[in-house]
């Protein structure tokens, strides 16, 4: 059985406990899902555009604010580590750290007005989407990879019970 530990970190203004509650059970469903046996961690920032954009800008060479920015720790292709996955294990805690998340919760709630949806159900998508990145998945590397990316997200988001509402865009 999988298991996820997460670290929440922020700024204050931007954490919000409802949201941190969701994104660790959605998580928690993209590790099951791709990786049901492994015992992991991830660390989760939340914070506002404007580090997101300074970030972005640092990381990706674009200073532009985005919702979601993901950092994976392995080398993976869409959930395969090659090799002993074992010997990633932090010695410390017996856990496989995937990498870190940074969501801009400004961001978040912005595109759940624009995307006709709830806020929570726009943080469950960014976090699904992100541990998919950590997990070696990038819709990106080509169109098979961005199909096979997004089934996933549906899926599981379908588990979840967060499915798309009737004329939604995203």
């Amino acid at each position: 059985m999988s298991s996820l530990t997460i670290h929440f970190m922020g700024d204050k203004q931007c954490r919000d406990s409802e949201a941190e509650k969701l994104m660790a059970r959605s998580s928690r469903a993209a590790l099951k899902k791709v990786a049901p046996h492994w015992r992991c961690s991830v660390d989760v920032t939340l914070t506002d555009d404007q580090n997101i954009a300074q970030i972005n800008g640092e990381y990706r060479d674009k200073p532009t604010p985005t919702d979601i920015l993901s950092f994976p720790l392995l080398d993976m292709v869409n959930g395969v580590y090659e090799g002993d996955i074992r010997q990633e294990e932090d010695p410390d805690t017996g856990r496989i750290p995937l990498g870190d998340m940074i969501l801009s919760v400004e961001r978040a709630r912005a595109q759940a007005v624009e995307f006709g949806h709830s806020f929570d159900r726009e943080c469950a998508y960014l976090t699904v989407h992100s541990m998919l990145h950590l997990l070696g998945y990038d819709h990106e590397r080509g169109e098979e990879d961005r199909r096979l990316m997004r089934a996933l997200e549906e899926e599981i988001m379908q588990e979840l019970g967060l499915l798309r509402e009737t004329g939604e865009n995203t």
